[in-house]
This record gives C-alpha cells, structure tokens and sequence, in this order.
C-alpha cells in the first residue's frame, strides 16, 4: 500500500487525494517528530510560568480572560473538545472526514502548535486503522476554522462519540481504538485548541474538488465538440491563431481540446454547401471562452490550496524563537472565496451545456434532426424530459453559485464577529459538481444520439471512439422511447469515472 511521510514543511495535493480517496498509510518523518518535541518543550514551560498564556492557561474565545490553575488544566482540554463537537445533520463523507484528519495532523507535524509527538501519531494510527469519525453537515462557520468538524474527529482521538470502522459499520470510539489497539489520548495544556483550529475541512474539499473539476473540463470540452459535430458547425473558431491573440490560458486549452477532439470529421462545415451559416450561435462558438475562464479560475484556486497546504494554521502558534503567539490565520478567507468562484464557474459551465444540449433537440435550430432526436417524432418524445432534467440541474447549479462567503453571523459573544463560511462553500460546491457531472452526461448522451443520426456523413474518429465506448457501457443509442433513467443513470457514471475522457484519449493523445 501506498505510504505518504508527513514532514515539517507540509503536503501536496497528491498526498491528500492519496490518503482521503486511496487509503494510503500516513507516517511521521523523524524531522517532524523532533519538531513536535521541540515546541512541546516550550509548551511545557510556558504552562508552568505563573503569567497566563492563551490556548495555554487560559481559557478560550471569549473566555479567555480566565487564567486557569494547572490542576484543572487537562479537564479545559477534555471540555472544549466534548462542547466544541456540537455538529448536527447529516454525516458528511468518508474521504471528506480522512482529508480533515490529515490535513490536521500535517499542521501538527509542522512543530508550530506544540502538541506532544504522542498526539500525532495517534492520529495516524486512527487514519491508518481505517477509523473515520462520524463529522456532521453542520457546525462550522469557517472561523476559528472548523470547529465543529475537527473537533469531532479530536473526540475520536479521546475515545469518545461515535467513528465508523474499516468495515463500515458505526461504533463507539472507544470500541474500535481498543479493537484495534490504539490507546486514547489524555489530552494537555494547548492539545485540545490544536485539534480544533484549522481550515482543514474546506481545504480538504477544495483539492478534491478540483481533481473532480479537472477531468470535467475535459469532459465538457469533449461533449462540446460532440454537440458543435453534431449541429454540423464550424471548427475554424477553434483555430489557435484565434486564440492566440487573446491569451488566456484556459480558452487556449479548452479550444485546442475541441480541436483534437473534431480532428478528420466528415460533420463539421457540412452545412456551408447547402444551408449557409454565417456563423454558429454562442453556446457553440464560445465554448472555449467559458470552459477556459473556469479553467483559469482552477489555476487560482490550485494557486491558493497550495499556499494553503504549505501553511501551519493555529491559534496560538509555537515561533521558531520560541514565542507563543495569538493570530488570525484560522480565518477561511482565501480558501472560501476560491470555493465560492468555483460554484460560479461550474455553474456557467452547465449552464452552456445545457443550451446546446436544447438546440440538439429543437428542429428549428438543430440543422436538420428530428424533434427531440426522437424516432417517430409525436409518437416518440424522444429526449424532451432529459432536457428538463438538465434545465432543473442547471437550475440548482445557479442557486448554488450564491456566494457563501458573502455572508458572516458574529459569534462567541461578538469575539469572533466576522467569519468566512468557508465550510458551506465547500458543501456547495461539492453539490454543485455532482450536478455539473450529471449535465454534462445529459449532453453527452444527446450529442452522441445525434451524431449516430447523421446518416452518411461520417464523425471524427475520437466521436466514433466515445460512441463505441459509451455503447458498450450501456448507454442505448437511438431508437423508440424506453424507460429513459437507466441510460441517463449509465451516461453519468460513464462521465463521473472519468471513462469519457479516457475514451477520447488514446485517439487525441493527452487532453491539456
């Protein structure tokens, strides 16, 4: 099984995707065990010093005027973490919650929160146990980072709530650390307040989201070009001297993905002998215009969950000088807006889709197909209610594309008066791109129908691939109306594993 080493200077995107979706182990490098011990040292002597320092010996929030007498030390850090783990809802899912985990233990290990090395290792333990914490849809506002969230998963810690096993069940905590030898912890001075501090949660969903994003740009670029073939447009839009003179990086890529994809079609400027177009409508035309501002958007955000993954959030934090300091780096800001964009982009996205896929289906604008790309037009409806699913899809996509970020509700007593809601955003989106996997089926599913009833005009041979290839995987082709579901059902989980792109491929060569 794949290992990923956390050390004292953060983790990469591959290392989270490897451990929340691949179950890979985690393991503590001996630099950030020594770095762990390090700020333990400084912990240790800063709580036996009579002045009172915060998240140390005092309490917290907007409590945290109380300086606390080291007898009742421990207890302050059992009861933040029991009070603290207040989520309610739904639970979240598994690779989300292993992905909190992990990104928590990778800012322990950066020696910057001084918890002992006993604390990250268990931890890791539980990640490599297969333990995963039962984390709730609601309870984090995104500041002071995940509250809610994390501190359910540092209950597990303590062998307390519930956490589900490797075998899928539910249990107590407690149960399953013993089952699978792992000691709880007994938490000390900081420990408990560095458990909880973190945007673990939405960075987490941040870099899942845009692994999924990435293969369904691709993906939509693909069933772009489908539907422009299949309405028998023009390609020269896509001419990289086009795009070249304005140089945005994504509508370059975008626009060169369509091309390869449209590569040696008998479709494409069909029409320019006998049904003259001046010009293609813009769900057709400006597709790479719209597919590469989202695409641009990812690169900022990739931009901002690096930075992000490189960085030891806290409060307070262990100085490399030795000073404990109070900050405000547990505010979601950067993260949350990059999520917010995200939904805005993938939104855009299905909503350009979803306006082909329309004029696939409407004989006034589709060049020639039947209505609906039905069989026997009035007796069959053909796709009319496929396309109702994706309006209704594209719909929610719009709601969810309201910025979470926007918002802030003070709480703890006005101390923590403006938070990010960084949380929800990732929810969302999250949401936002089941949808956006599920249009994109849509239109791939009608793209492909219409292409096949083009008879006597032959497609390119990366539409001929993805035609085979989704047929084979049980997605029907044309004919008289059926129960339509299981098809549309067999379209997206073509498209969601990623097979659409891998169709194209080997015809193509890798898509940008």
């Amino acid at each position: 099984m794949h290992t990923v080493v956390v050390g004292t200077t953060g983790v990469t995107a591959a290392d989270v995707l490897a451990v929340a979706r691949g179950g890979a182990r985690v393991e503590l490098s001996d630099g950030a065990v020594t770095a762990l011990g390090v700020a333990r040292e400084i912990v240790d002597a800063l709580a036996a010093k009579p002045e009172p320092v915060y998240g140390v010996s005092t309490g917290f929030g907007a409590l945290a005027t109380r300086h606390i007498s080291p007898e009742l030390r421990a207890q302050l850090q059992r009861n933040i973490v029991r009070s603290h783990a207040a989520g309610m809802g739904p639970r979240v899912e598994r690779e989300v919650v292993r992905a909190l985990m992990f990104l928590r233990l990778k800012t322990l290990c950066s020696g910057r929160t001084g918890v002992r090395p006993a604390v990250a290792q268990t931890m890791a333990d539980i990640l490599n146990a297969g333990i995963t914490p039962v984390v709730h849809e609601y309870g984090s506002l995104g500041c002071s980072g995940d509250l809610a969230p994390l501190s359910h998963c540092a209950l597990t810690l303590m062998g307390e709530g519930d956490a589900e096993g490797p075998d899928g069940v539910v249990r107590p905590a407690g149960e399953l650390l013993a089952a699978h030898g792992i000691e709880p912890v007994e938490l000390r001075e900081k420990e408990g307040l560095a458990l909880l501090n973190g945007t673990d949660g939405m960075l987490g969903m941040l870099i899942m989201a845009l692994a999924d994003l990435d293969t369904l740009y691709k993906s939509a670029d693909i069933t772009a070009a489908l539907s422009l073939e299949a309405l028998l447009g023009t390609d020269k839009v896509l001419a990289p001297e086009l795009h070249d003179i304005r140089p945005h990086p994504g509508q370059g890529a975008s626009a060169a993905n369509m091309l390869a994809v449209l590569k040696g079609s008998g479709l494409t400027g069909h029409h320019q002998g006998d049904a003259p177009r001046v010009q293609d409508a813009y769900s057709v035309r400006c597709a790479p215009q719209v597919a590469g501002a989202g695409r641009d958007t990812m690169a900022h955000a990739r931009l901002v969950a690096d930075r992000e993954l490189a960085s030891a959030v806290d409060n307070p934090v262990v100085l490399p000088d030795g000073r404990v300091e109070s900050n405000g780096n547990f505010h979601g800001a950067p993260v949350a807006y990059v999520l917010d964009f995200l939904a805005i982009a993938a939104a855009d996205l299905g909503s350009i889709a979803e306006r082909r896929t329309d004029r696939l289906l409407d004989k006034n604008r589709s060049h020639g197909l039947p209505p609906f790309l039905a069989d026997d037009p009035g007796v069959d409806s053909g796709l009319m209610i496929a396309q109702y699913t994706q309006a209704a899809l594209v719909s929610e996509m719009k709601r969810l594309a309201v910025p979470a970020s926007a918002d802030s509700i003070p709480s703890s007593a006005m101390q923590e008066d403006h938070v990010s809601m960084g949380w929800s955003a990732a929810r969302k989106l999250r949401t936002a791109i089941d949808d956006l996997t599920r249009i994109v089926a849509i239109e791939l599913y009608a793209a492909t129908r219409a292409i096949e009833l083009r008879e006597g005009l032959t497609p390119a041979p990366a539409s001929r691939a993805v035609i085979e290839a989704v047929r084979a995987a049980g997605v029907q082709g044309p004919g008289p109306d059926r129960f339509l579901a299981p098809d549309l059902a067999a379209a997206d989980a073509f498209v969601r594993g990623g097979h659409l792109v891998a169709a194209v491929e080997p015809v193509t060569g890798p898509l940008a």
